[in-house]
Formats: C-alpha cells, structure tokens, sequence
C-alpha cells in the first residue's frame, strides 16, 4: 500500500499491539497461541521453584496462580472466545499442573484432585471467561 512516493506500508493478517496478537479475521488463535508460549516462558523460567518438593504443593499453586496463570490470562477478556481456545488454555495448564505435582499423563489422575492438591480451583481461570462473556453482552 502506498501512502506516499517515499512511503509504504506493509499489509499483514496478524500483529502484535502492546503484547497481543490481533489478526485480520478477528478471532483469537493467534492471541491465544502468544499467552499460551509466554506462559510457558514464565513456567520454564520459575521451574526450579515450582517443582521444588521443599515447598508445599499449595505455594507452588499460590505461585503458579500469581506469575503464569495470570500472565497466559493477561488481556484475555477482550477475545473473542471460542471452544478451541478454551480447550486449548485448559490443556496448556493441566500440563503445567502435572508437571508441578510430578504426575504423567499416562498415571491417570484426575484433573479435578490435581488442581485440588495445589489449591487451584477450575474457576480461577473460568471467571476471567465469565468476565470477557459479561462485558460482551
């Protein structure tokens, strides 16, 4: 596109505006693709913390609640939600979760007692939906 002789623009379907992902067709994949990698960034970085078994599996939770669950949720209240994104956030953080309680997927617990052992509820994470529904209608 160009707007001058001396200037021009590029055209792109997605970019990144002050830490989220906005594509052209205005759904949220590419948004929530962005906060699930950047939460599993600050899960990587605080991995010695968060798997350390001198600390008690609910401050592991209380820290995974404040630092990666909080930045993968970051700014998602504006997105327009769909039943991938959502299956795709939960499966993100019951990885997560499995990998703090030093449980495989194959042993078969769970989710609802793993996220009990730490001490985070379902609902954390589902009120920050809930508040992106409200707002919307």
């Amino acid at each position: 596109m160009d707007i001058r002789a001396s200037a021009k623009l590029e055209l792109v379907d997605k970019f990144c505006y002050l830490g989220d992902m906005l594509s052209v067709d205005g759904n949220a994949d590419a948004a929530v693709r962005a906060r699930i990698r950047i939460g599993w960034n600050k899960f990587r970085q605080l991995v010695p913390l968060l798997t350390n078994k001198d600390i008690s599996l609910i401050m592991r939770g209380r820290l995974y609640s404040s630092c990666v669950q909080s930045s993968m949720l970051h700014a998602s209240e504006t997105w327009p939600v769909r039943k991938e994104n959502k299956v795709a956030l939960q499966r993100a953080e019951m990885r997560m979760v499995r990998w703090m309680c030093g449980i495989k997927l194959i042993d078969r617990f769970p989710s609802k007692e793993l996220r009990e052992r730490l001490g985070i509820t379902a609902e954390q994470a589902a009120m920050v939906w809930a508040c992106a529904a409200k707002r919307r209608s």
